[in-house]
Order: C-alpha cells, then sequence, then structure tokens
C-alpha cells in the first residue's frame, strides 16, 4: 500500500508540474493573440504608426509564447497513457472526442494562419494580415471552449451512461459540452487569460517609464494595459462570485475546504481570513476571521446555515490546507489588481499616469501576479476536486497506472530537467525582447494617417520590407 501512495503521489505530482508550466503559455497566449488583433486593427483605423510599432515588438514575443505552449501541452497529453491508462480508458469516450475537437478546431485553425500573422504583413497586405491575426485570437479562444468543457466535464460530469465496460459513454454531447460548471469557468479563466496578459504589459510599460524610456509606444502599451486592468478586474471579481456559488452548489466539498469549514455552522458561517487549517484535527488553527460573513458571500444572508465537511465520509475529502491557501492567494492577488486599477484611474484622472513612479513601481511588482493568480486557480479547481478524477465517480486512486514508483520518479525528474534547461532558456530571451524598449520606426511622425504621406498601409510596408 505504500509503495502505491508513492507512485500515486509522484505520478500527480508530475501531472501537477507539467500542466502548471504548459498552462502559464496558453495564459498568456490567449490575452496576447487578442491583444495584437486589436492593435493592428488600430492601426488600420487610425493609420497611426504607434500601433504597428507596439504590433511587431509583441508579435516577436507572441511567437515565443505560443510556441512553448504548443511543445508543453504536446508532452504534458503523453501522460494520460504513460501514468493514467484507467482513466483514459473509461473516460476516454467523452475526454477524447472534446480533445479531438480542439485539434480540428482551434489547432487547424491556428497553424493555418499563424504563419501569415508571423511573416505576411509584408506579403499579403494589411486587410488579409488582419484577418490572418483575428484568426489566430479567435482560435486560442476555442481551444479555451473546448478544454475547459473537458475539464469541466470532470468537474461536474452529466450527459453520459455506463456501459458494461465500466466506460462513461455520451448520451448527450449538448449536455456534455454545456455542462453545469462550464460557463463560469470559461468566462472565469478567458478573463484571468486577459487580466494576465494586461498586467504583462502594463509591467513592460511601467519598466520602461521607470528607465527614463518615455516614448510613445511605452505610453500606448502602458494606458492600455492599465485601462484593461481597470474595466476587466470588476468584471471578474463578479465573474469569481458567480463561479463560487455554481461550485457550491455542485462541488459542495471544494467549497468546504477552500472556506475551512470542518464543521458545519446552522446559524451563519464565519469568513476565516487566514489561519492553518488542520485535517488531523479538522479545526483552523489561530483563525482570523469575520463572523457570519461567509454565510453572507455565499447564501447572502449572514444567517444562513452552511453544511462543513463533518458532513461528508472523510475519505472524501480533499487536502484541505492546499485548497484553503491557493485559494486565498488567487482571492488576495485579486483585490491588488482591483487596487491597481483604481490607482491607475485616480492617476490618469489626475494626468500623472505617465509620471507617477510609485504607480509604475505598484505595475511592475504586479507583473507576475496574473500568472501566480491563474496557477493558484487551477490548484484550488483540481485540488479540490480530490480524491476523484471524475466528480464522485471516478477516484484518482483508481485511475493510475499499475506502475512501479522509481520509473515515475525518474520520468519527473527528467521533465524536471529538461523543462528547467529548454524552457528557461526560452523565458530568458522573452524577458530580453521585454527589456528592450519598442523604440523602433518611431523617427514615422505619428501626427495622422500614413496616406498624409501618399502612401498606403501596403505601400508603405512594402517600403520599410525594401529600406
Amino acid at each position: 500500500m505504500s509503495a502505491d501512495l508513492t507512485a500515486l503521489t509522484l505520478a500527480r505530482l508530475q501531472f501537477a508540474f507539467t500542466v502548471s508550466f504548459h498552462f502559464i503559455f496558453p495564459a498568456f497566449s490567449i490575452g496576447l493573440a487578442s491583444y495584437l488583433a486589436v492593435l493592428e486593427g488600430l492601426w488600420l483605423v487610425t493609420k497611426r504608426p504607434v500601433f504597428l510599432n507596439l504590433f511587431k515588438y509583441w508579435l516577436k514575443i507572441f511567437a515565443l509564447t505560443f510556441a512553448m505552449g504548443v511543445v508543453s501541452g504536446v508532452v504534458m497529453s503523453y501522460q494520460f497513457g504513460t501514468n493514467w491508462p484507467v482513466f483514459s480508458d473509461r473516460a476516454g469516450p467523452v475526454i477524447g472526442p472534446l480533445m479531438a475537437y480542439e485539434v480540428m478546431t482551434a489547432f487547424f485553425l491556428e497553424a493555418g494562419f499563424l504563419g501569415v500573422m508571423l511573416f505576411g504583413l509584408t506579403r499579403v497586405g494589411p486587410r488579409l494580415h488582419f484577418a490572418a491575426t483575428c484568426a489566430v485570437a479567435v482560435g486560442t479562444l476555442i481551444s479555451a471552449f473546448w478544454i475547459l468543457s473537458a475539464n469541466s466535464w470532470m468537474q461536474t460530469p452529466q450527459g453520459f451512461s455506463i456501459n458494461a465496460d465500466n466506460q462513461f459513454v455520451p448520451e448527450d454531447w449538448m449536455v456534455i459540452i454545456f455542462n453545469p460548471s462550464f460557463p463560469y469557468r470559461l468566462v472565469h479563466t478567458v478573463l484571468g487569460a486577459y487580466l494576465t496578459t494586461a498586467l504583462t504589459v502594463g509591467a513592460v510599460g511601467a519598466w520602461h517609464l521607470l528607465k527614463g524610456h518615455s516614448t510613445q509606444g511605452v505610453r500606448m502599451m502602458f494606458a492600455m494595459a492599465m485601462g484593461m486592468v481597470t474595466l476587466t478586474i470588476p468584471v471578474q471579481i463578479f465573474a469569481g462570485d458567480a463561479h463560487g456559488l455554481n461550485t457550491l452548489a455542485h462541488q459542495p466539498a471544494k467549497v468546504m475546504a477552500m472556506e475551512g469549514h470542518f464543521t458545519s455552522h446552522p446559524e451563519g458561517a464565519p469568513l476565516f481570513l487566514f489561519g492553518w487549517p488542520d485535517q488531523e484535527e479538522a479545526t483552523v488553527k489561530w483563525p482570523v476571521a469575520i463572523p457570519n460573513a461567509s454565510s453572507l458571500i455565499l447564501k447572502h444572508n449572514p444567517h444562513a446555515p452552511l453544511a462543513g465537511l463533518d458532513t461528508i465520509p472523510r475519505e472524501n475529502w480533499p487536502f484541505v490546507p492546499l485548497v484553503f491557501w491557493s485559494f486565498r492567494v488567487m482571492v488576495g492577488l485579486g483585490f491588488l489588481m482591483l487596487l491597481l486599477g483604481a490607482s491607475a484611474m485616480a492617476s490618469a484622472l489626475r494626468k500623472k499616469l505617465f509620471t507617477a513612479s510609485w504607480l509604475h513601481r505598484f505595475a511592475l511588482v504586479m507583473g507576475p501576479s496574473g500568472f501566480i493568480a491563474v496557477l493558484a486557480g487551477w490548484v484550488t479547481a483540481e485540488a479540490g476536486r480530490q480524491p476523484f478524477t471524475v466528480y464522485g465517480l471516478l477516484r484518482t486512486v483508481q485511475s493510475a497506472a499499475p506502475v512501479d514508483s522509481p520509473a515515475i520518479a525518474s520520468s519527473l525528474i527528467a521533465f524536471v530537467v529538461v523543462y528547467t534547461a529548454v524552457f528557461s532558456a526560452g523565458i530568458i530571451y522573452m524577458l530580453k525582447l521585454m527589456a528592450a524598449p519598442p523604440t523602433a520606426h518611431e523617427h514615422a511622425p505619428d501626427t495622422g494617417p500614413i496616406r498624409a504621406a501618399g502612401l498606403t498601409p501596403a505601400a508603405s510596408l512594402r517600403k520599410e520590407a525594401r529600406s
């Protein structure tokens, strides 16, 4: 039993490592693809060179991010066969087609237009190139649609039956795809990706402003990023609250772990701001709590009763400390993002958006917060689903391969070494690209349309390519 438990733990660690490493790239590329589409669209409408300069600046970074996301995703998917074959066999009739739909729609769309997006600006004309950029941006969103549909079905499975071979067999694909948690998870994740991109772009702009590179491009990227944060984070907080209420309805044990509610509260539950959940003793030690606040948030009534983990068999509990703290990391960073957006708006109203060094330092420090928040959210979602791979129906211990611990340990070590060596080089190069200010082509005055110089966008691009 001890060896089996160790093998299972190693398999879970390996999947957690690879999926977490992989997700930081789509979390950035989803938002960055849309940002590139906006930049190119603004250039086509206004003919202002600053938007084209920013497009070219971020296009290189997007290409690198996209490539690392694809490579890390391919490696991750192999583990379904090597470490989780029972899950693949039993859930394959449902999960397999959803993953195939993602390949046939999103991946083909991205692959078909990515080359045009990266290399076709001076070859196919601005409008056709803009269509390719939009196709890639839409492809990233479609990819998120199918992946999140598959993951959401594992969280809230519906629309299936179980055949004689104990497999989950589709009965209604619309019910499977649009399962109860999917709309909430899709909105919450996509908004998180947009915030991740906005915070990264804002941090790059803030870095250059602090370095004295107050060029047109730097000011524009910082203003656009802070505007996106200001507009998106209130919507994200609202979406997160709605997602939490949906989770309470369909996965109550997860919410109990998030809230640290080991015991039921018949007359209103407290909100534990901080504390240490003790899984063995089933209590939160050294709590800092607001009385009845959890009932107010989850039931909109401070005196509403809330059930605790004492109503659920202990063998079905998730690991509460991990879920409890990952949730607080995500929520805490969300409120810091709200503060950043409010600070940026106040500075803009006072005409100090580009001169307030304290705001630039704040934005720079918050640069990685989007990545940390989305990872904390995924930890909350996935660790909170435990001890099941398909919630309530297929346990994680039943899903794993009968592989010895040394085999999994060796592959885990290999993953860590290879990922550290290969992807660290890519990330370092990406940071190097970000460290250079977007000053190229800023000799062109930003005073009006390119047509004022007697050139159409296509002609100006061809002239630039020849020079």
